[in-house]
């Protein structure tokens, strides 16, 4: 019998956001910082909560908040992913971007309910398009130590290509919305008529 892994949340927030052209952790969609509210949602259904960033991103945080800094050594989201990783190996990550403005409680009750901790990792996936969402999804411990390989390989740093070439379960939300990513100015739009 497999052991089931203390999970731990992690909001990811250590990107440039140059599509968006202002930071996307900041914008408040529900009057604070969207990476503060996924962190207060995060801590409300797992065992420890954290922030990943830039280091020059530290100062701006609230004191209350726990901060992963990213190491560097990896591009794209798995510099964030892995940071944490090897900072808690013991830990599954529930894993989000913080550029999911419409995110919500409900939303990650329904994805740890259908957590398999056998797989590399349980993802949020839309249903016409069923690939997996690595960002929106709990990441087991045994699948950080199987994309360090895949890394080291050479077959890219797509975290999912990772998973679409992984055992992964997939999840599909009864609210599809929460999936939206708001990384441009039309979808921050689009984003804030579905909240009014």
């Amino acid at each position: 019998m497999t052991s089931i892994a203390k999970l731990y949340g992690l909001v990811l927030s250590g990107g440039k956001s140059t599509r968006m052209g202002t930071d996307k952790a900041l914008i408040a969609y529900h009057g604070v910082a969207q990476r503060e509210y996924l962190y207060d949602l995060l801590h409300q259904v797992c065992d420890d909560t954290f922030i990943s960033l830039r280091k020059e991103q530290e100062e701006a945080l609230p004191e209350r908040m726990q901060t992963i800094v990213d190491l560097n050594e990896f591009k794209g989201p798995y510099n964030g992913l892995l940071s944490a990783h090897k900072q808690h190996p013991e830990a599954a990550w529930l894993v989000l971007a913080c550029d999911l403005p419409l995110m919500d409680l409900e939303a990650l009750k329904e994805l740890i309910f259908q957590r398999d901790n056998t797989k590399q990792a349980t993802a949020f996936a839309l249903k016409e398009n069923p690939l997996p969402e690595p960002l929106c999804a709990i990441w087991e411990p045994h699948s950080f130590v199987e994309s360090l390989s895949y890394l080291k390989a050479g077959h890219g740093s797509c975290p999912r290509k990772f998973l679409i070439n992984s055992n992964t379960k997939l999840v599909f939300p009864k609210n599809e919305s929460v999936l939206l990513n708001a990384n441009s100015e039309a979808e921050y739009k689009e984003a804030l008529e579905k909240l009014a």
